[in-house]
């Protein structure tokens, strides 16, 4: 049988003030075209489907319309959805009844009651194009610490219940399967050794755990579809235990990513080949310049920008990046004038203070000398600090201005 890995979508995600529902709905025309090229037989969205636990009605109908989309184009292809971190487990499973008539399975949580896990909601099979079951699918979703049941004498609560729930999910796998059909497992959870991307993956710290071992994942797994971290990756170079990686880049810092899908073909109860299909990027995201430089030479740089006449959905994003040596209160004026006119969608303008001059660092000061320092004072410090020299006369008179401006109407000291 053949599945496709994908997850983090994030649907309804914005970059700023820019929402994004114009790539979603790229990629998921996408996604459906290579769904029926491939004959795929699974579809595993290993979490964070939404991009947070209140989705809007526009994100739940891009999901809704693919996978009704979806199981019209390749009638034999059954769905298997996981709820990751941002994702509401009670939302994800509450269509559950007609995402069924779809071949759709969804799961939201473990179902543990009374410190016993329901195993028959988690473990579900899956079918080839003939109908016959060729594998079981272990769908794991994010676990939280309501989800895993607790473990005698262990230390860390937490981890020992990840470590207990897959170890109870593969020995009840097992009682299903024939030797010639597969064990595939779901995971939403970041792998010890996984590349993070700092400024758009949310940190799950639950009682001081971050990552997982691997060896949560019992060797007899076939094949490991992971979510949660954005660049696609093989946990220790691992062909069968794989983060696909999110479908679009979800900050700047993601922009270089190779955003794909992975086919996995699974014959005799064994993985017999995985292949990346690279998702195409709709939207350009732009950095000018590649590191930050003065202003002067931003703005000659973003005054050069030659773009195409695009669509507005289609404008590439900008980030700005600027180096300081004192501060500069009409910096986005000045940038925005520069790009007037031309294609492109501002998102951010990044910052870097340098110091002319070498400069020293800022020397202790002691408590009894901080509590004698006035507003004033402290604004002096501060500016010597981060820029290396004193603030200039007309600096001042505006924080002066500012500190003696009169109180809005209606607010009391």
């Amino acid at each position: 049988m053949k599945l496709l890995h994908t997850s983090d979508w994030h649907l309804g995600q914005s970059l700023n003030q820019y929402e994004r529902g114009y790539e979603h709905e790229q990629f998921l025309a996408w996604l459906l075209d290579t769904l029926e090229a491939e004959q795929i037989d699974t579809l595993l969205i290993a979490g964070d489907v939404f991009d947070n636990t209140n989705p809007s009605s526009a994100s739940q109908s891009q999901l809704y319309n693919f996978l009704t989309q979806a199981r019209r184009r390749v009638p034999q292809l059954g769905i298997v959805m996981t709820a990751g971190n941002h994702d509401s487990p009670g939302r994800m499973e509450a269509p559950a009844p007609f995402l069924a008539l779809l071949d759709a399975y969804v799961v939201g949580h473990t179902g543990l009651m009374g410190g016993q896990v329901d195993f028959d909601r988690i473990v579900v099979p899956l079918k080839n194009r003939s109908g016959q079951i060729s594998a079981w699918c272990i769908a794991m979703p994010f676990l939280r610490p309501s989800d895993v049941p607790r473990v005698e004498g262990a230390t860390d609560q937490y981890l020992a219940g990840i470590s207990a729930i897959y170890e109870q999910a593969y020995a009840f796998a097992l009682t299903k399967r024939s030797p010639d059909q597969a064990i595939i497992a779901l995971g939403h959870c970041h792998i010890t050794g996984g590349q993070v991307s700092v400024d758009s993956e949310r940190k799950i710290v639950i009682g001081g755990a971050e990552a997982l071992s691997v060896k949560v994942f019992d060797p007899g797994i076939a094949y490991v579809a992971l979510g949660h971290l954005h660049l696609a990756q093989k946990v220790g170079g691992d062909e069968t235990r794989r983060y696909c990686g999110s479908p679009l880049p979800m900050s700047f810092s993601e922009m270089d990513y190779k955003h794909q899908v992975v086919v996995v073909e699974v014959t005799q109860g064994k993985v017999s080949l995985t292949r990346e299909i690279p998702i195409p990027r709709s939207v350009d995201l732009l950095r000018v310049p590649k590191k930050a430089a003065p202003l002067v030479d931003v703005l000659a740089a973003l005054e050069s920008l030659n773009l195409p006449n695009l669509p507005p959905e289609q404008w590439p994003y900008l980030q700005v990046r600027v180096q300081l040596s004192q501060p500069e209160p009409t910096l986005r004026s000045q940038v925005e004038s520069a790009i007037n006119g031309k294609p492109v969608r501002l998102v951010r303008i990044e910052t870097r203070t340098v110091h002319l001059g070498g400069g020293s660092p800022m020397p202790e000061v002691s408590i009894d000398e901080l509590s004698n320092l006035n507003q004033s004072d402290y604004f002096e410090k501060l500016y010597v600090h981060r820029y290396g020299s004193t603030p200039p006369g007309e600096i001042m008179s505006a924080f002066a201005e500012l500190l003696n401006a009169p109180e809005p109407a209606g607010t009391s000291a």
